[in-house]
C-alpha cells in the first residue's frame, strides 16, 4: 500500500522551500553558546514588524537559582487584567522572550491580558526540573501580586509552544498536586511534547527532516533536558504520562506535519478519560513550529486567535479566588 503524499499549506510550501534552500545547520555538532546564537538570529525574520502593546515592562526577580528575567506585555492602559504566564519553546535548549517576541504581543493584545515571557534556564547546563523549578517560582510572584496592581493574581493562566507546552502542563500538575490556594484557570499548550517517545506514526511519518524538526533533532534534545539517554521518565520532564484528573479546561494545538503530533492526540485521549475538558485544534499542512510565523502564515495567525479567544475565555472575571 502506497501511503499517499502529505498536503501541505501553500504558504507552509513557500516557507519550506526558502528554508530548504538555505545552508542546514546542524546545531547538536556546535558549541552551544554557538547554536544559541545562530538560532537567535534565525528567529529574527520572523518579529518585524513588532505587534504594538500598550506598555512592555522588563523585570527582574529572586528565582531558585538566581535572577530571572520575566517580560510584561500589558494590551491596554486598565487595570485588573489577568496574567498568562507564556513559557518558549526550543526544546529546553534554545529560545528566550526575544525569539518569541511577536507570539507574546499578539496573545497579548488577541486575549486582553497581560502576558508575560520568562527566560527559564535552559538545557543541558540546567537539565529538568531547573526550568519547572523557575515556572513555578514566577507563578508564585504572579499569585502573590508581584506584577502589580493592574494584574488580578486571581486570574492566571499557562501558556507555551513545544517544550514550553511540556513546561506548563507540568507546572499545571504540579499546581494541582500542592493544592495552592490560588487556582489556575486554564492553559493554552500549542504542539507540545509531552513525553519522549519517537515510535509514533507522526514521528515514523514526519520525523525524516522533510518538514523541519526532525526525530533525530527531538531525541538530542530530550537527552539535553532529562541529562542522559534514558527515555523512561515517568516524572516532571513526561508530564503525558501523569495523572491528568483535575485539571483545568485546557486549549490543544497541534500541526498536521509535525512529528510531535501524536504527542497531542494522546494528551487528548487521556484528558478524556479524566474527565478534563478541553479544546483541540489540529492545524492541518503545516509544520512544527509554525506559531512563530504570523506574518507570513494564515494558518499561525488563525491558531494564535484561537488559544487568545480561549484564554480570554477563561480570564473574563474574578470569581475564581
Amino acid at each position: 500500500m502506497i501511503t499517499p503524499l502529505p498536503v501541505v499549506d501553500p504558504e507552509m510550501a513557500t516557507i519550506l522551500a526558502a528554508a530548504r534552500a538555505a545552508p542546514p545547520i546542524d546545531y547538536p555538532s556546535l558549541p552551544i553558546g554557538e547554536g544559541r546564537r545562530i538560532f537567535e538570529e534565525m528567529h529574527l525574520r520572523w518579529r518585524d514588524p513588532p505587534p504594538p502593546v500598550a506598555e512592555i515592562v522588563d523585570r527582574v526577580i529572586a528565582g531558585p537559582a538566581g535572577e530571572l528575567r520575566v517580560r510584561l506585555y500589558h494590551p491596554a492602559h486598565t487595570l485588573r487584567v489577568g496574567a498568562v504566564l507564556y513559557l518558549h519553546g526550543g526544546g529546553w535548549t534554545f529560545g528566550s522572550v526575544d525569539t518569541h517576541d511577536r507570539i507574546l504581543r499578539l496573545l497579548a493584545r488577541m486575549s486582553g491580558a497581560v502576558v508575560v515571557g520568562l527566560d527559564y534556564r535552559l538545557a543541558p547546563e540546567h537539565p529538568c526540573p531547573a526550568g519547572l523549578e523557575d515556572t513555578m517560582a514566577v507563578l508564585d510572584w504572579l499569585a502573590a501580586g508581584g506584577a502589580g496592581g493592574d494584574v488580578d493574581p486571581r486570574r492566571l493562566a499557562l501558556a507555551g509552544d513545544s517544550a514550553g507546552a511540556n513546561l506548563a502542563l507540568a507546572a499545571l500538575l504540579r499546581w494541582r498536586d500542592e493544592a495552592r490556594q490560588r487556582k489556575l484557570r486554564t492553559a493554552a499548550l500549542f504542539y507540545g511534547c509531552y513525553v519522549p517517545e519517537f515510535d509514533t506514526p507522526s514521528h515514523r511519518r514526519f520525523g525524516g527532516g522533510d518538514f523541519q524538526l526532525a526525530t533525530a533533532r527531538m531525541q538530542w534534545y530530550w537527552r539535553n533536558y532529562l541529562g542522559g539517554d534514558r527515555f523512561d521518565s515517568s516524572g516532571p520532564a513526561a508530564p503525558g504520562r501523569a495523572n491528568l484528573c483535575g485539571l483545568p479546561p485546557l486549549y490543544l494545538n497541534a500541526a498536521g506535519l509535525d512529528p510531535l503530533l501524536n504527542d497531542t492526540l494522546a494528551l487528548a485521549a487521556r484528558l478524556a478519560e479524566a474527565g478534563v475538558r478541553y479544546r483541540l485544534d489540529v492545524f492541518p499542512g503545516v509544520v512544527h513550529g509554525f506559531l512563530l510565523m504570523t506574518r507570513e502564515l494564515a494558518a499561525a495567525r488563525a491558531a494564535i486567535t484561537a488559544g487568545a479567544r480561549h484564554l480570554a475565555e477563561h480570564l473574563t472575571d474574578a470569581k475564581t479566588s
